[in-house]
């Protein structure tokens, strides 16, 4: 059985960038959803009932047909979504450092060249879904997904996931989805960044 995990910072942490409202919603409604949603689909699979996230997700084309959507829809919510929380923190710095700030200087010239990419992979992404900073054969890649996929089911390693289904920021941005994400970078947690790098490669 999954759970939802209890969030890293409280819900108001992230003001002005990220509203409480929004947060509360996102969190308590939201991704708890998609935890209930998931674990009423696995208690129909006995082989998968027990698994990690990252075993599901990096099996999902092999899961049972009947449940096989409703798996891939809610534990790819389920692990975006835990991702997502941590991948933030109030007070965070603003520019990478260590080894994850050498490889997007390595992969794509500059940070601002990464953050102009990654925006614009966030803001184009059509419709529901997330943006990703990946590891994928032990190099850095901009991806998006749609929905609620996860780059696990891909062969990639997710280091940095932002949410841009509507939920996320609608009520304080409405369909400014630009603004949304240009604030967002204030609070990327690169400390975290660097750890899930650190172990990806």
């Amino acid at each position: 059985m999954f759970t939802v995990p209890d969030m890293p910072y409280p819900y108001n942490a992230l003001e002005p960038y990220i509203d409480e409202k929004t947060m509360r919603i996102h969190h308590g409604k939201h991704h708890a959803g998609y935890v209930q949603n998931l674990n009423d689909a696995l208690s129909t699979t006995e082989r998968y009932r027990n698994a990690t996230i990252e075993e599901i997700l990096t099996n999902i084309d092999i899961m049972p047909e009947p449940v096989r959507m409703k798996v891939r829809n809610n534990a790819g919510g389920h692990a975006n979504h835990s991702l997502f929380w941590t991948s933030m923190a109030p007070n965070s710095g603003k520019v990478p450092q260590g080894t994850i700030a050498h490889a997007i200087e390595n992969t794509f010239g500059s940070f601002s060249t990464f953050r102009e990419k990654f925006s614009q992979a966030a803001i184009g992404r059509f419709g529901s879904g997330w943006a990703w900073l990946v590891v994928h054969q032990g190099t850095l890649a901009i991806v998006d997904t749609p929905n609620q996929d996860s780059p696990l089911s891909q062969g990639k390693i997710p280091i940095l996931g932002l949410d841009v289904w509507e939920h996320a920021y609608y009520l304080k941005y409405q369909n400014m989805r630009a603004d949304y994400v240009a604030a967002w970078w204030n609070v990327v947690d690169w400390k975290e960044v660097q750890k899930r790098f650190a172990a990806a490669v």
